[in-house]
């Protein structure tokens, strides 16, 4: 990536703002696209905002572009997406607009770019009958997230047949988790209960699922956009180790030292509850050499002992926003 001009789409996002950094770690001349150029709203990428080229565009609005075409990148990551899966029932127009239209729009700007890696989800496998997750799975996506982010694959996928690309790569990260992840997230909501002493109530916790840590999947989308050769359909960015949800809360309990009351079993099941959900990264270790570095427990405990310290700052934030806007 030395010298290179690299486009992260979503870079201020989690998983973007940490590939930014190592971007640029690596020597890339890096742009970002953001909705709006505010250094408060893009805290993550706080430390190195004078590094980086921040455009301002929203990728649903074509005739905004043209910013990018003067950056003329040659690698592009286009992690911007609209990711609430939750709120995907309720938003569905703007999750298409988001993920689909936003993915077309950026796709036929930056066309004839030396690589053009998409970064798809684990949701788009949906209901499967069988694990681990293989890519050669036909998808059933339960949401409107997974659905949108599934067309963007398969506008990539139009333009690798059609047009003969062979720079577009498709990835499939599952779970990904670290420093700076939103405080919805399990992980990050787990710990800051554990860190405060809250009670933790959950589900029995029988579903599975694996977490990957955030240096690892930047490590595996890196190892994308340096593949000389053609990447035909999607690879999974995963660690293929599955982890009950109930252990997971365990862990988390037990590395916190936590004195909080772990009431598992008390929250109904999802009706849509995918039961057992976890990836094949036989693709990435055989076509990437990628593999991950580090093991659940030692990324848990880099995610806590940093939410240990950032806490205070979280907390501090947050009592100024509600003296802001009282009720």
């Amino acid at each position: 990536m030395k010298r290179k001009r690299v486009l992260v789409t979503g870079g201020s996002g989690f998983i973007g703002s940490h590939l930014v950094h190592q971007l640029l770690e690596r020597g890339a001349e890096v742009a970002v696209t953001v909705r709006y150029g505010n250094i408060m709203k893009n805290e993550r990428l706080r430390d190195c905002w004078d590094d980086v080229r921040v455009i301002e565009a929203d990728l649903r609005n074509r005739g905004a572009l043209a910013s990018l075409r003067e950056f003329a990148p040659e690698v592009v990551f286009h992690l911007a997406a609209y990711n609430h899966v939750g709120q995907s029932f309720v938003q569905v127009e703007e999750c298409f607009d988001v993920n689909a239209k936003g993915t077309a729009n950026l796709f036929d700007t930056c066309d004839g770019v030396e690589k053009f890696v998409y970064m798809s989800t684990s949701e788009v496998y949906g209901h499967q009958t069988q694990v681990p997750f293989v890519e050669t799975m036909n998808p059933e996506p339960i949401s409107p997230y997974a659905i949108t982010k599934y067309a963007g694959e398969l506008y990539c996928r139009m333009k690798q047949r059609i047009e003969g690309e062979t720079s577009v790569v498709i990835v499939r990260p599952f779970n990904v988790y670290g420093p700076y992840q939103s405080t919805k997230a399990v992980i990050p909501e787990l710990i800051i209960d554990c860190l405060q002493g809250h009670a933790i109530r959950t589900t029995r916790g029988d579903q599975t699922r694996e977490f990957n840590y955030v240096s690892d999947t930047v490590a595996g989308l890196i190892k994308t956009a340096e593949h000389d050769g053609r990447i035909d359909g999607v690879i999974n960015i995963a660690s293929g180790e599955e982890v009950a949800i109930r252990d997971l809360v365990r862990k988390i309990a037990e590395l916190t030292g936590t004195h909080s009351s772990l009431e598992i079993g008390v929250l109904p099941n999802r009706p849509t509850e995918i039961w057992r959900m976890y990836a094949d990264n036989t693709r990435a270790r055989e076509i990437l050499d990628w593999q991950p570095a580090i093991n659940l427990e030692e990324g848990l405990k880099k995610t806590i002992e940093w939410f240990r310290q950032y806490l205070p700052q979280l907390q501090s934030h947050y009592q100024k926003r509600v003296s802001a806007h009282p009720k």
